[in-house]
């Protein structure tokens, strides 16, 4: 496997998954500057979040039509112009619009990097391949917070976003000098109709959920909002029934092993997705303890995940995807719980030894899940089957923070007080059950279904392992 073509795409995605979550401790010193409320300055987080919930289903045909390495070019260049816009932002409006652009290019980034290695890597090593690609995943939204709190405190928000244009730039050298060159394809029109009815699915949940969860306008516009996307995911599953090429190729879902990993994955991401938002939230609330301190309890799960990419692919390729997704998701669930269990007298190196081999489960189980994704999809289906994964996973990622939220929300009001340790301990208890409730979805897979990918129980004969490998290996 070419090591190189991975660290790229890992690097240009770390910087777009810290990237949203960096500003989030630079809100007020923001607000200020561009003269209105941290509250209202969050409809610049929802804006990007909505951004990519309406432009990553078009990513896949984009690929497809203009090629991925160049797609993926682009979009790090309209990331690093909009980085520069969110800069010299002096105004909400201003700030808002320049969020959405940035958002334009990580819808394009996430997806079509994936679209890029999976295309330039034998299946045989993909799962070794993936587990450099889901570090920035696990790692960014651990260490955006306190980043963004050490750049807002010692120097300007400014370089929050300034920041981003020499490593994009180094990041379109990188790609335009290592990556395989990927030509165009014939495409069918643009599915237009359902762009328009995934975009307002998608975006409507998204938005609703974000709004619900982090009020910046009135819960029932929250309500009113994820009712449309619920509503346009509908008119869009009888759209798709119809349409001769549809945006998002649903057929996709017939198959058990890329079912299983998509809904799998997105029930352990809602649970999964809450803890970012849980964590920091109990160590400040609950514990007393500073933004910096809290920040630096919960990198140790970054530190798990960077580790658990040197042994990913060898546990896979002893245990097989079902055994190690089925017992992962049970695992990291069990580690969420535990978290329900702190209190300001648990022993700090207790608590990050257990954050440290949360993260090291995290990072294995996304690792397999996206792998899994993609083991028994044709290559000619994976521009299909990269925006559908996409997709659940921002879908599943609004869920977790909103159900957080929503949690903690009716604690409070049942108990009719401030936030309390308990109710922090509620919320963990819950999401994990709903992250170990994936195990359920794997446990209907196969034994070895996905083997070709792991390498579990595999064939070694020239005909089998010339059915299992996709173009360019």
């Amino acid at each position: 496997m070419n090591r190189i073509i991975p660290l790229i795409l890992a690097v240009a995605l770390f910087m777009e998954n810290m990237d949203s979550t960096v500003i989030a401790t630079s809100l007020p010193a923001i607000a200020v500057d561009i003269h209105t409320s941290p509250i209202a300055l969050k409809l610049a987080l929802t804006a990007y979040l909505v951004s990519l919930a309406i432009f990553i289903p078009i990513s896949g045909w984009m690929a497809d039509r203009f090629g991925a390495k160049n797609v993926f070019r682009a979009a790090i260049a309209v990331f690093i112009v909009g980085s520069v816009a969110c800069a010299f932002s002096n105004s909400l409006p201003a700030f808002v619009v320049s969020r959405f652009l940035q958002g334009i290019g990580g819808a394009m980034m996430t997806p079509v990097g994936r679209l890029v290695l999976v295309r330039a890597t034998p299946k045989s090593e993909l799962v070794a391949a993936m587990s450099w690609l889901t570090v920035p995943a696990l790692v960014g939204p651990l260490v955006g917070p306190p980043v963004g709190g050490f750049i807002t405190t010692y120097f300007t928000w400014h370089w929050i976003f300034l920041i981003n244009v020499p490593i994009g730039l180094m990041g379109i050298w990188l790609a335009t000098r290592f990556l395989p060159d990927t030509d165009a394809t014939e495409t069918p029109p643009l599915d237009f109709t359902g762009f328009v009815l995934t975009g307002l699915a998608a975006s409507g949940v998204v938005f609703g959920l974000s709004v619900v969860s982090l009020p910046a306008l009135p819960p029932m516009a929250g309500f009113m909002t994820v009712a449309v996307g619920l509503v346009s995911g509908a008119l869009y599953l009888l759209h798709a029934r119809r349409a001769a090429n549809p945006l998002l190729a649903l057929e996709l879902f017939r198959n058990q092993v890329f079912r299983s990993s998509v809904l799998g994955g997105s029930l352990f991401r809602i649970g999964i997705g809450a803890v970012p938002f849980l964590l920091p939230l109990m160590f400040q609330i609950g514990f007393g303890l500073t933004p910096f301190q809290s920040g630096t309890i919960t990198f140790v799960s970054a530190i798990g995940a960077i580790g658990m990419k040197f042994v990913t692919a060898l546990i896979f390729r002893v245990a097989g995807f079902r055994r190690v997704l089925i017992s992962g998701s049970l695992i990291a669930a069990g580690s969420i719980t535990i978290y329900g269990l702190f209190t300001p007298e648990t022993p700090y190196a207790l608590m990050l030894a257990i954050l440290l081999v949360g993260g090291f489960i995290r990072s294995m189980f996304f690792t397999g899940v996206n792998a899994l994704s993609y083991a028994e999809v044709s290559a000619e289906d994976t521009s299909k089957a990269t925006p559908i994964t996409a997709v659940f996973q921002q879908l599943s990622i609004a869920l977790g923070v909103a159900l957080a939220g929503g949690i903690l929300e009716v604690s409070t009001s049942i108990h009719g007080g401030p936030l309390t340790l308990t109710d922090f301990h509620t919320a963990f208890f819950i999401v994990a059950a709903v992250s170990a409730a994936a195990s359920l979805t794997f446990m209907r897979l196969a034994p070895d279904a996905g083997n070709a990918v792991s390498g579990h129980g595999r064939l070694t004969t020239p005909k089998t392992l010339e059915s299992v490998s996709p173009p360019g290996s």
